[in-house]
Protein backbone atom coordinates (compact mmCIF):
# COMPACT_ATOMS: atom_id res chain seq x y z
CA UNK A 1 0.00 0.00 0.00
CA UNK A 2 1.03 3.69 -0.70
CA UNK A 3 1.09 6.08 1.89
CA UNK A 4 -2.00 8.03 2.21
CA UNK A 5 -0.94 11.26 2.61
CA UNK A 6 2.23 13.94 2.38
CA UNK A 7 20.24 4.54 -13.78
CA UNK A 8 24.65 2.99 -16.17
CA UNK A 9 22.97 3.02 -19.64
CA UNK A 10 23.97 -0.55 -20.41
CA UNK A 11 22.17 -1.69 -17.12
CA UNK A 12 19.37 -0.22 -18.73
CA UNK A 13 18.06 -3.64 -20.93
CA UNK A 14 17.88 -5.08 -17.60
CA UNK A 15 15.08 -2.97 -16.50
CA UNK A 16 13.81 -4.55 -13.30
CA UNK A 17 17.09 -6.07 -12.27
CA UNK A 18 19.67 -3.08 -13.13
CA UNK A 19 19.28 -1.87 -10.32
CA UNK A 20 20.73 -5.06 -8.60
CA UNK A 21 23.75 -5.37 -10.59
CA UNK A 22 24.24 -1.54 -9.37
CA UNK A 23 23.64 -2.59 -5.99
CA UNK A 24 26.60 -5.09 -5.97
CA UNK A 25 29.11 -1.92 -4.94
CA UNK A 26 29.51 -1.19 -1.58
CA UNK A 27 26.04 0.08 0.21
CA UNK A 28 25.84 3.87 0.92
CA UNK A 29 25.26 4.85 5.07
CA UNK A 30 21.73 6.49 4.01
CA UNK A 31 20.79 3.23 2.17
CA UNK A 32 17.13 2.62 1.45
CA UNK A 33 15.19 -0.19 3.08
CA UNK A 34 16.26 -2.42 5.73
CA UNK A 35 19.08 -4.49 5.90
CA UNK A 36 20.03 -8.02 7.44
CA UNK A 37 23.56 -9.08 8.24
CA UNK A 38 24.36 -11.61 5.94
CA UNK A 39 26.78 -14.27 7.57
CA UNK A 40 30.40 -14.43 5.88
CA UNK A 41 29.68 -18.26 5.74
CA UNK A 42 31.89 -18.29 2.06
CA UNK A 43 33.29 -16.20 0.05
CA UNK A 44 32.41 -16.33 -3.91
CA UNK A 45 35.18 -18.50 -5.61
CA UNK A 46 36.94 -16.13 -8.77
CA UNK A 47 35.26 -16.87 -11.82
CA UNK A 48 32.81 -18.56 -10.18
CA UNK A 49 28.58 -17.81 -10.25
CA UNK A 50 27.91 -16.21 -6.49
CA UNK A 51 24.72 -15.06 -5.46
CA UNK A 52 23.77 -11.41 -6.04
CA UNK A 53 20.08 -10.61 -4.84
CA UNK A 54 17.00 -12.89 -3.66
CA UNK A 55 13.28 -12.29 -3.66
CA UNK A 56 11.73 -14.51 -1.55
CA UNK A 57 8.28 -12.89 -0.70
CA UNK A 58 6.16 -11.86 -4.05
CA UNK A 59 3.01 -10.13 -4.25
CA UNK A 60 0.94 -12.96 -5.06
CA UNK A 61 -0.45 -16.12 -3.59
CA UNK A 62 1.70 -18.77 -2.30
CA UNK A 63 4.55 -16.33 -2.77
CA UNK A 64 4.60 -17.62 -6.46
CA UNK A 65 7.06 -16.57 -8.38
CA UNK A 66 9.86 -16.27 -5.86
CA UNK A 67 13.70 -16.27 -7.24
CA UNK A 68 17.60 -16.36 -6.56
CA UNK A 69 19.58 -13.63 -8.64
CA UNK A 70 22.65 -15.32 -9.65
CA UNK A 71 25.86 -13.12 -11.50
CA UNK A 72 27.07 -15.44 -14.03
CA UNK A 73 30.35 -15.75 -15.63
CA UNK A 74 30.61 -15.66 -19.44
CA UNK A 75 30.32 -18.53 -20.66
CA UNK A 76 29.47 -20.79 -17.92
CA UNK A 77 27.85 -23.95 -17.81
CA UNK A 78 24.84 -23.42 -15.46
CA UNK A 79 24.84 -27.34 -15.00
CA UNK A 80 27.04 -27.52 -12.99
CA UNK A 81 25.41 -25.42 -10.05
CA UNK A 82 22.68 -26.08 -8.09
CA UNK A 83 20.64 -24.33 -4.88
CA UNK A 84 19.73 -25.63 -1.76
CA UNK A 85 17.59 -23.86 1.28
CA UNK A 86 18.49 -27.09 3.75
CA UNK A 87 15.18 -28.35 2.90
CA UNK A 88 15.32 -28.99 -0.76
CA UNK A 89 17.85 -28.70 -3.61
CA UNK A 90 17.20 -27.55 -6.72
CA UNK A 91 19.86 -28.32 -10.00
CA UNK A 92 20.25 -25.34 -12.82
CA UNK A 93 19.45 -26.79 -15.98
CA UNK A 94 21.95 -27.20 -19.13
CA UNK A 95 22.84 -24.25 -20.37
CA UNK A 96 25.29 -21.77 -20.84
CA UNK A 97 24.97 -18.09 -18.98
CA UNK A 98 26.18 -14.69 -18.61
CA UNK A 99 25.65 -11.46 -16.24
CA UNK A 100 22.51 -11.53 -14.55
CA UNK A 101 20.73 -15.09 -14.67
CA UNK A 102 17.19 -15.73 -12.59
CA UNK A 103 16.91 -19.16 -11.24
CA UNK A 104 12.80 -19.89 -10.40
CA UNK A 105 10.86 -22.92 -9.60
CA UNK A 106 7.70 -20.75 -11.36
CA UNK A 107 9.48 -19.24 -14.27
CA UNK A 108 6.76 -18.17 -16.25
CA UNK A 109 4.97 -16.15 -13.13
CA UNK A 110 8.37 -14.88 -12.87
CA UNK A 111 9.10 -13.62 -15.95
CA UNK A 112 6.40 -11.16 -15.54
CA UNK A 113 8.79 -9.15 -13.06
CA UNK A 114 11.27 -8.80 -15.24
CA UNK A 115 13.20 -8.57 -18.65
CA UNK A 116 16.16 -10.60 -17.51
CA UNK A 117 16.99 -14.68 -18.27
CA UNK A 118 15.10 -16.65 -16.16
CA UNK A 119 15.49 -20.23 -15.73
CA UNK A 120 13.23 -22.31 -14.17
CA UNK A 121 14.45 -25.05 -11.65
CA UNK A 122 13.20 -28.72 -11.10
CA UNK A 123 12.23 -29.83 -7.30
CA UNK A 124 11.52 -28.05 -4.11
CA UNK A 125 12.63 -24.45 -3.00
CA UNK A 126 11.29 -22.30 -0.65
CA UNK A 127 12.88 -19.16 0.40
CA UNK A 128 11.41 -18.72 3.50
CA UNK A 129 9.63 -15.11 4.66
CA UNK A 130 10.78 -15.06 7.74
CA UNK A 131 14.95 -15.38 7.06
CA UNK A 132 16.78 -18.41 5.05
CA UNK A 133 20.30 -19.28 4.12
CA UNK A 134 20.59 -20.24 0.63
CA UNK A 135 24.08 -22.32 -1.06
CA UNK A 136 25.06 -21.93 -4.19
CA UNK A 137 26.83 -25.27 -4.81
CA UNK A 138 29.03 -26.27 -7.39
CA UNK A 139 28.85 -29.99 -7.27
CA UNK A 140 29.38 -30.70 -3.66
CA UNK A 141 30.76 -28.20 -2.82
CA UNK A 142 29.54 -24.66 -1.33
CA UNK A 143 30.90 -21.88 -3.41
CA UNK A 144 28.95 -18.91 -2.03
CA UNK A 145 25.77 -18.40 0.65
CA UNK A 146 23.54 -15.60 2.02
CA UNK A 147 21.39 -16.14 5.04
CA UNK A 148 19.04 -13.03 5.47
CA UNK A 149 16.52 -12.54 7.83
CA UNK A 150 12.72 -11.20 7.73
CA UNK A 151 11.78 -10.38 3.94
CA UNK A 152 9.08 -7.57 3.39
CA UNK A 153 6.41 -8.69 0.99
CA UNK A 154 7.88 -7.01 -2.87
CA UNK A 155 10.81 -5.89 -1.63
CA UNK A 156 14.12 -7.80 -3.16
CA UNK A 157 17.15 -8.44 -1.25
CA UNK A 158 20.45 -6.79 -2.66
CA UNK A 159 23.47 -9.09 -1.41
CA UNK A 160 26.36 -6.55 -0.43
CA UNK A 161 29.20 -8.41 0.84
CA UNK A 162 28.22 -9.73 4.74
CA UNK A 163 24.73 -7.16 4.44
CA UNK A 164 21.69 -7.75 2.19
CA UNK A 165 19.41 -4.84 1.63
CA UNK A 166 15.85 -4.67 1.61
CA UNK A 167 14.12 -2.78 -1.42
CA UNK A 168 11.59 -2.34 -3.68
CA UNK A 169 11.28 -4.86 -6.71
CA UNK A 170 12.80 -2.26 -9.61
CA UNK A 171 13.86 0.21 -7.50
CA UNK A 172 17.05 2.06 -8.55
CA UNK A 173 20.72 2.22 -6.86
CA UNK A 174 22.28 5.20 -9.05
CA UNK A 175 25.56 6.73 -7.70
CA UNK A 176 26.03 10.31 -7.69
CA UNK A 177 26.95 11.55 -10.98
CA UNK A 178 29.21 14.68 -11.24
CA UNK A 179 30.24 16.92 -14.24
CA UNK A 180 32.82 19.19 -14.76
CA UNK A 181 32.76 22.98 -14.46
CA UNK A 182 30.73 25.17 -17.38
CA UNK A 183 28.20 27.56 -17.50
CA UNK A 184 24.75 27.02 -15.91
CA UNK A 185 21.46 29.43 -15.95
CA UNK A 186 20.13 30.12 -12.91
CA UNK A 187 16.25 31.60 -12.41
CA UNK A 188 13.62 31.57 -9.67
CA UNK A 189 10.20 32.11 -9.81
CA UNK A 190 7.65 33.95 -9.90
CA UNK A 191 10.24 36.30 -11.34
CA UNK A 192 11.57 34.24 -14.22
CA UNK A 193 8.45 31.80 -16.08
CA UNK A 194 9.99 31.29 -19.22
CA UNK A 195 13.00 30.35 -18.44
CA UNK A 196 11.69 26.25 -17.14
CA UNK A 197 10.44 26.31 -20.61
CA UNK A 198 13.55 28.02 -23.10
CA UNK A 199 14.84 24.11 -23.47
CA UNK A 200 11.47 22.59 -24.15
CA UNK A 201 10.49 25.28 -26.66
CA UNK A 202 13.60 24.47 -28.52
CA UNK A 203 13.58 21.15 -28.55
CA UNK A 204 12.84 19.27 -31.70
CA UNK A 205 14.77 15.85 -30.64
CA UNK A 206 13.50 15.14 -27.52
CA UNK A 207 11.82 16.22 -24.32
CA UNK A 208 11.59 13.74 -21.36
CA UNK A 209 9.64 15.69 -18.83
CA UNK A 210 8.79 14.32 -15.73
CA UNK A 211 7.07 15.82 -12.48
CA UNK A 212 4.48 15.10 -9.72
CA UNK A 213 1.33 17.33 -11.54
CA UNK A 214 1.05 18.77 -14.96
CA UNK A 215 -1.23 21.44 -15.36
CA UNK A 216 -0.31 24.21 -17.44
CA UNK A 217 -1.42 25.27 -20.41
CA UNK A 218 1.57 26.79 -20.95
CA UNK A 219 3.51 23.90 -20.57
CA UNK A 220 0.95 21.84 -22.65
CA UNK A 221 1.65 23.76 -25.74
CA UNK A 222 5.59 23.65 -25.77
CA UNK A 223 5.23 20.03 -25.25
CA UNK A 224 3.02 19.77 -28.44
CA UNK A 225 4.85 22.41 -30.27
CA UNK A 226 8.27 20.30 -30.22
CA UNK A 227 6.31 17.26 -30.90
CA UNK A 228 4.89 19.09 -34.29
CA UNK A 229 8.35 19.93 -34.89
CA UNK A 230 9.63 15.80 -34.80
CA UNK A 231 10.70 15.79 -31.33
CA UNK A 232 9.89 12.41 -29.50
CA UNK A 233 7.83 13.72 -26.21
CA UNK A 234 6.99 11.91 -23.40
CA UNK A 235 5.76 12.49 -20.21
CA UNK A 236 6.47 10.73 -16.65
CA UNK A 237 4.13 12.14 -13.62
CA UNK A 238 2.59 10.74 -10.14
CA UNK A 239 -0.44 8.82 -9.94
CA UNK A 240 -1.70 9.62 -6.52
CA UNK A 241 -0.89 13.33 -5.60
CA UNK A 242 -1.95 14.62 -2.39
CA UNK A 243 -5.33 15.07 -2.72
CA UNK A 244 -7.31 14.82 -5.58
CA UNK A 245 -6.21 15.10 -9.40
CA UNK A 246 -8.01 18.36 -11.02
CA UNK A 247 -10.05 18.04 -14.21
CA UNK A 248 -7.74 21.23 -15.29
CA UNK A 249 -4.97 18.87 -15.22
CA UNK A 250 -6.92 15.77 -16.46
CA UNK A 251 -7.82 17.98 -19.75
CA UNK A 252 -4.12 19.09 -20.06
CA UNK A 253 -3.07 15.06 -19.99
CA UNK A 254 -5.87 14.40 -22.45
CA UNK A 255 -4.86 16.91 -24.72
CA UNK A 256 -1.83 15.87 -24.80
CA UNK A 257 -2.47 12.29 -24.98
CA UNK A 258 -5.11 12.55 -27.86
CA UNK A 259 -1.98 14.51 -29.92
CA UNK A 260 -0.03 11.06 -29.69
CA UNK A 261 2.48 12.65 -26.45
CA UNK A 262 3.14 9.34 -24.18
CA UNK A 263 1.97 10.02 -20.72
CA UNK A 264 2.35 7.80 -18.18
CA UNK A 265 1.88 7.85 -14.37
CA UNK A 266 3.47 5.91 -11.57
CA UNK A 267 0.63 4.40 -9.60
CA UNK A 268 -0.47 0.97 -8.23
CA UNK A 269 0.52 -2.07 -5.67
CA UNK A 270 4.34 -2.33 -7.25
CA UNK A 271 5.00 1.43 -7.03
CA UNK A 272 8.61 1.56 -6.13
CA UNK A 273 8.32 4.94 -4.63
CA UNK A 274 6.26 6.63 -2.33
CA UNK A 275 5.45 9.38 -4.69
CA UNK A 276 7.46 10.45 -7.55
CA UNK A 277 8.14 13.78 -6.80
CA UNK A 278 10.79 14.86 -9.86
CA UNK A 279 10.95 18.45 -11.64
CA UNK A 280 12.92 17.96 -14.19
CA UNK A 281 12.79 18.22 -17.79
CA UNK A 282 15.19 16.66 -20.73
CA UNK A 283 15.27 18.42 -23.75
CA UNK A 284 17.51 17.65 -26.46
CA UNK A 285 20.85 18.28 -24.99
CA UNK A 286 19.92 20.36 -22.20
CA UNK A 287 18.02 19.83 -19.08
CA UNK A 288 16.03 21.51 -16.50
CA UNK A 289 15.98 21.22 -13.19
CA UNK A 290 13.73 22.90 -10.27
CA UNK A 291 11.54 22.92 -7.21
CA UNK A 292 8.39 23.74 -8.84
CA UNK A 293 5.21 21.58 -10.14
CA UNK A 294 4.42 21.77 -14.15
CA UNK A 295 1.67 23.92 -13.22
CA UNK A 296 0.74 27.52 -13.66
CA UNK A 297 1.21 28.27 -9.78
CA UNK A 298 4.85 26.87 -10.20
CA UNK A 299 6.62 27.59 -13.42
CA UNK A 300 3.74 29.69 -14.63
CA UNK A 301 4.62 32.19 -11.92
CA UNK A 302 2.01 32.89 -10.68
CA UNK A 303 2.01 31.98 -6.96
CA UNK A 304 5.08 30.55 -5.97
CA UNK A 305 9.10 31.13 -4.80
CA UNK A 306 10.97 28.41 -6.54
CA UNK A 307 14.33 27.77 -7.65
CA UNK A 308 15.67 26.16 -10.80
CA UNK A 309 18.90 25.26 -12.98
CA UNK A 310 19.19 25.17 -16.53
CA UNK A 311 22.30 23.00 -18.03
CA UNK A 312 23.95 21.30 -20.81
CA UNK A 313 26.64 19.81 -18.93
CA UNK A 314 26.39 16.33 -20.92
CA UNK A 315 26.87 14.00 -17.87
CA UNK A 316 24.51 15.68 -16.09
CA UNK A 317 21.57 15.52 -19.03
CA UNK A 318 22.70 11.93 -20.13
CA UNK A 319 21.68 11.02 -15.95
CA UNK A 320 18.94 12.89 -15.90
CA UNK A 321 17.45 10.57 -19.52
CA UNK A 322 19.07 7.69 -17.76
CA UNK A 323 16.68 8.25 -14.90
CA UNK A 324 13.82 9.07 -16.91
CA UNK A 325 14.11 5.66 -18.63
CA UNK A 326 14.46 3.84 -15.77
CA UNK A 327 11.36 4.92 -14.20
CA UNK A 328 9.21 5.33 -16.86
CA UNK A 329 10.13 1.55 -18.06
CA UNK A 330 9.45 -0.42 -14.72
CA UNK A 331 5.56 -2.19 -14.39
CA UNK A 332 4.77 0.46 -11.85
CA UNK A 333 4.11 3.05 -14.78
CA UNK A 334 0.17 3.51 -16.12
CA UNK A 335 -0.56 4.70 -19.73
CA UNK A 336 -2.69 7.83 -19.10
CA UNK A 337 -5.73 6.51 -20.63
CA UNK A 338 -5.87 3.22 -18.34
CA UNK A 339 -5.08 5.26 -15.53
CA UNK A 340 -7.77 7.72 -16.00
CA UNK A 341 -10.83 5.36 -16.74
CA UNK A 342 -13.17 5.42 -14.02
CA UNK A 343 -12.09 7.80 -12.29
CA UNK A 344 -13.16 11.73 -11.19
CA UNK A 345 -11.49 14.46 -11.29
CA UNK A 346 -11.68 17.67 -9.03
CA UNK A 347 -12.16 21.48 -10.03
CA UNK A 348 -8.96 23.24 -7.88
CA UNK A 349 -8.51 26.46 -7.64
CA UNK A 350 -6.49 28.01 -10.60
CA UNK A 351 -3.45 30.70 -9.18
CA UNK A 352 -4.18 34.06 -10.97
CA UNK A 353 -0.99 35.83 -9.31
CA UNK A 354 1.19 38.35 -11.16
CA UNK A 355 4.32 39.27 -9.37
CA UNK A 356 7.17 41.84 -10.14
CA UNK A 357 10.47 40.02 -11.71
CA UNK A 358 13.03 41.25 -8.80
CA UNK A 359 15.11 38.39 -9.99
CA UNK A 360 15.99 37.51 -13.67
CA UNK A 361 17.40 34.51 -14.80
CA UNK A 362 21.65 34.43 -15.29
CA UNK A 363 24.52 32.30 -16.60
CA UNK A 364 26.70 31.38 -14.25
CA UNK A 365 29.79 29.70 -13.64
CA UNK A 366 30.04 26.78 -11.90
CA UNK A 367 33.33 24.50 -11.17
CA UNK A 368 31.33 21.09 -10.71
CA UNK A 369 27.48 19.87 -10.59
CA UNK A 370 26.67 16.98 -9.11
CA UNK A 371 23.03 15.22 -9.59
CA UNK A 372 22.17 13.79 -6.85
CA UNK A 373 18.23 11.47 -6.81
CA UNK A 374 16.71 9.41 -3.94
CA UNK A 375 16.12 6.88 -2.11
CA UNK A 376 19.15 6.02 -3.98
CA UNK A 377 21.65 8.83 -2.36
CA UNK A 378 20.79 12.26 -2.25
CA UNK A 379 20.55 12.36 1.55
CA UNK A 380 23.83 10.90 2.74
CA UNK A 381 25.34 13.15 0.05
CA UNK A 382 23.51 16.47 1.82
CA UNK A 383 24.45 15.71 4.79
CA UNK A 384 28.04 14.99 4.09
CA UNK A 385 27.85 18.94 2.75
CA UNK A 386 26.25 20.15 5.84
CA UNK A 387 29.03 18.53 7.87
CA UNK A 388 31.48 19.89 5.78
CA UNK A 389 30.26 23.49 6.20
CA UNK A 390 32.85 26.03 7.70
CA UNK A 391 30.97 29.26 7.72
CA UNK A 392 27.14 29.71 6.51
CA UNK A 393 24.12 27.31 5.62
CA UNK A 394 21.57 29.10 4.59
CA UNK A 395 18.06 26.65 3.89
CA UNK A 396 14.59 27.34 2.51
CA UNK A 397 11.88 25.02 2.35
CA UNK A 398 7.97 24.68 2.53
CA UNK A 399 8.19 22.76 5.48
CA UNK A 400 10.71 20.55 7.31
CA UNK A 401 10.62 17.05 8.93
CA UNK A 402 11.04 15.18 12.16
CA UNK A 403 12.96 16.72 14.49
CA UNK A 404 15.58 14.32 14.92
CA UNK A 405 15.95 13.17 11.24
CA UNK A 406 19.46 13.28 9.47
CA UNK A 407 19.36 16.38 7.63
CA UNK A 408 17.70 18.71 10.43
CA UNK A 409 20.39 16.74 13.17
CA UNK A 410 22.95 17.80 10.76
CA UNK A 411 21.70 21.90 10.58
CA UNK A 412 22.18 21.79 14.51
CA UNK A 413 25.53 20.09 14.49
CA UNK A 414 26.61 23.01 12.01
CA UNK A 415 24.84 25.40 14.24
CA UNK A 416 27.30 23.93 17.53
CA UNK A 417 30.66 24.08 15.75
CA UNK A 418 29.97 28.21 15.04
CA UNK A 419 28.39 27.61 11.52
CA UNK A 420 25.64 30.27 10.84
CA UNK A 421 22.49 28.86 9.86
CA UNK A 422 19.69 30.47 8.91
CA UNK A 423 16.31 28.68 8.05
CA UNK A 424 13.25 30.02 6.35
CA UNK A 425 10.36 27.94 6.37
CA UNK A 426 6.85 28.94 4.44
CA UNK A 427 4.10 30.92 6.07
CA UNK A 428 1.15 29.41 3.33
CA UNK A 429 -1.80 28.70 5.98
CA UNK A 430 -1.58 25.15 5.66
CA UNK A 431 1.86 25.00 6.88
CA UNK A 432 1.64 28.56 9.35
CA UNK A 433 0.82 26.61 12.62
CA UNK A 434 3.23 23.41 11.99
CA UNK A 435 6.49 25.99 10.95
CA UNK A 436 5.79 28.14 13.67
CA UNK A 437 6.28 25.36 16.19
CA UNK A 438 9.64 24.28 14.36
CA UNK A 439 10.67 27.92 14.51
CA UNK A 440 9.96 28.16 18.37
CA UNK A 441 11.50 25.33 18.52
CA UNK A 442 14.63 25.59 17.01
CA UNK A 443 15.05 29.11 18.59
CA UNK A 444 14.73 27.29 21.94
CA UNK A 445 17.63 25.41 20.99
CA UNK A 446 19.62 27.63 19.90
CA UNK A 447 19.30 29.63 23.25
CA UNK A 448 19.82 26.52 25.30
CA UNK A 449 23.03 26.03 23.05
CA UNK A 450 24.19 29.51 22.77
CA UNK A 451 24.09 28.02 18.96
CA UNK A 452 24.34 30.81 15.70
CA UNK A 453 21.33 29.44 14.58
CA UNK A 454 17.70 31.50 13.67
CA UNK A 455 15.18 30.37 11.78
CA UNK A 456 11.77 32.14 10.68
CA UNK A 457 8.70 32.29 8.61
CA UNK A 458 8.47 33.94 5.42
CA UNK A 459 6.95 37.39 4.63
CA UNK A 460 6.68 37.55 1.07
CA UNK A 461 5.75 41.20 1.47
CA UNK A 462 3.61 40.69 -2.58
CA UNK A 463 6.81 39.31 -4.31
CA UNK A 464 5.04 35.85 -4.37
CA UNK A 465 2.51 34.33 -2.18
CA UNK A 466 4.23 31.32 -0.64
CA UNK A 467 7.18 29.33 -0.50
CA UNK A 468 7.57 26.17 -2.23
CA UNK A 469 11.64 26.43 -3.50
CA UNK A 470 13.49 23.79 -1.74
CA UNK A 471 17.38 24.74 -1.45
CA UNK A 472 20.37 25.89 0.66
CA UNK A 473 23.36 27.88 -0.35
CA UNK A 474 26.41 26.29 2.03
CA UNK A 475 29.51 28.56 2.43
CA UNK A 476 28.69 30.98 -0.60
CA UNK A 477 30.39 28.20 -2.57
CA UNK A 478 27.72 25.25 -2.88
CA UNK A 479 24.13 25.58 -3.97
CA UNK A 480 21.37 22.82 -3.52
CA UNK A 481 18.52 23.05 -5.97
CA UNK A 482 16.07 20.49 -6.48
CA UNK A 483 12.58 18.18 -5.81
CA UNK A 484 13.54 17.30 -1.87
CA UNK A 485 11.56 18.36 1.15
CA UNK A 486 13.66 18.02 3.95
CA UNK A 487 11.96 14.56 5.77
CA UNK A 488 12.59 11.65 6.19
CA UNK A 489 9.84 9.80 4.38
CA UNK A 490 10.67 12.13 1.14
CA UNK A 491 14.65 11.70 1.35
CA UNK A 492 14.02 7.97 1.76
CA UNK A 493 10.89 6.89 0.01
CA UNK A 494 10.34 8.91 -3.17
CA UNK A 495 11.26 9.36 -6.42
CA UNK A 496 13.58 13.35 -5.96
CA UNK A 497 15.81 14.90 -8.08
CA UNK A 498 18.64 17.63 -6.70
CA UNK A 499 21.86 19.23 -8.45
CA UNK A 500 24.31 20.54 -6.38
CA UNK A 501 25.96 23.48 -7.84
CA UNK A 502 29.82 24.04 -6.70
CA UNK A 503 31.38 27.57 -7.67
CA UNK A 504 31.00 31.08 -5.53
CA UNK A 505 28.81 32.64 -9.06
CA UNK A 506 25.66 30.22 -8.34
CA UNK A 507 26.24 30.66 -4.56
CA UNK A 508 25.91 34.57 -4.97
CA UNK A 509 22.71 33.87 -7.31
CA UNK A 510 20.90 32.20 -5.10
CA UNK A 511 22.34 33.78 -2.09
CA UNK A 512 20.92 36.89 -2.92
CA UNK A 513 17.34 35.45 -3.45
CA UNK A 514 17.76 33.98 0.27
CA UNK A 515 18.48 37.48 1.55
CA UNK A 516 16.08 39.06 0.24
CA UNK A 517 13.69 36.28 1.29
CA UNK A 518 15.04 36.44 4.76
CA UNK A 519 14.41 40.11 5.15
CA UNK A 520 11.14 40.42 3.97
CA UNK A 521 9.05 42.81 5.66
CA UNK A 522 10.61 42.13 9.18
CA UNK A 523 14.50 43.30 8.77
CA UNK A 524 17.90 41.28 8.94
CA UNK A 525 17.20 38.57 11.18
CA UNK A 526 19.54 38.00 14.47
CA UNK A 527 21.30 34.11 14.90
CA UNK A 528 19.09 33.25 17.93
CA UNK A 529 22.41 32.22 19.59
CA UNK A 530 23.30 35.87 20.02
CA UNK A 531 19.56 36.87 21.51
CA UNK A 532 20.94 36.48 25.17
CA UNK A 533 23.81 38.67 25.21
CA UNK A 534 22.02 40.94 22.65
CA UNK A 535 18.54 40.75 24.62
CA UNK A 536 20.44 41.33 28.00
CA UNK A 537 21.48 44.94 27.04
CA UNK A 538 17.80 45.36 25.91
CA UNK A 539 16.11 44.42 28.71
CA UNK A 540 18.93 46.54 31.36
CA UNK A 541 17.73 49.34 28.28
CA UNK A 542 13.89 48.87 28.76
CA UNK A 543 13.72 48.09 32.30
CA UNK A 544 15.42 52.17 32.61
CA UNK A 545 12.91 53.24 30.53
CA UNK A 546 10.26 51.19 32.19
CA UNK A 547 9.37 49.71 28.63
CA UNK A 548 9.88 46.39 27.70
CA UNK A 549 8.95 44.72 24.87
CA UNK A 550 9.67 40.81 22.94
CA UNK A 551 8.59 40.49 19.57
CA UNK A 552 8.02 37.09 18.88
Amino acid sequence: MRPPASLVCCLLALVVFSPVVAAVSAPSPQAVGSESIAAPVATAEAESAAIAAVYPDPIAGGDRGEFVILSVPAGTALGEYSLSDGDGTVSLPNATGSGRVVASTAPDHTRRLTDSRVVGVDGHLALANGGERIRLLRGERTVDAVRYSAATEGELGVVNGSVVRWRPLGATDRPVVSAPGGDVRAFVLPDAPGAALGPIRDADERVLLAGYTLSSPRVADALLDAQRRGATVRVLLEGEPVGERTAAEARTLDRLTDAGVQVRLISGPRARYSYHHAKYAVADDRAVVMTENWKPAGTGGNSSRGWGVVTAQPRIVDGLATTFHADAGWRDSAAWERYRQGRRFERGERATGAYPTEFRAESVTVRRTDLLVTPDNAQGELVAILDRANDSVDVIQPTVGDWDGPLLRALRRAASRGVEVRLLLSDAWYVREENRRTVERFRDWADRTDAPLSAKLADPEGRYEKIHAKGAVVDRERVVVGSLNWNEQAATTNREVLLVLHGPEAAAYFGEVFDADWAGGGGVGVPVGLATAVGGVIVVAGLAARRVRFEP
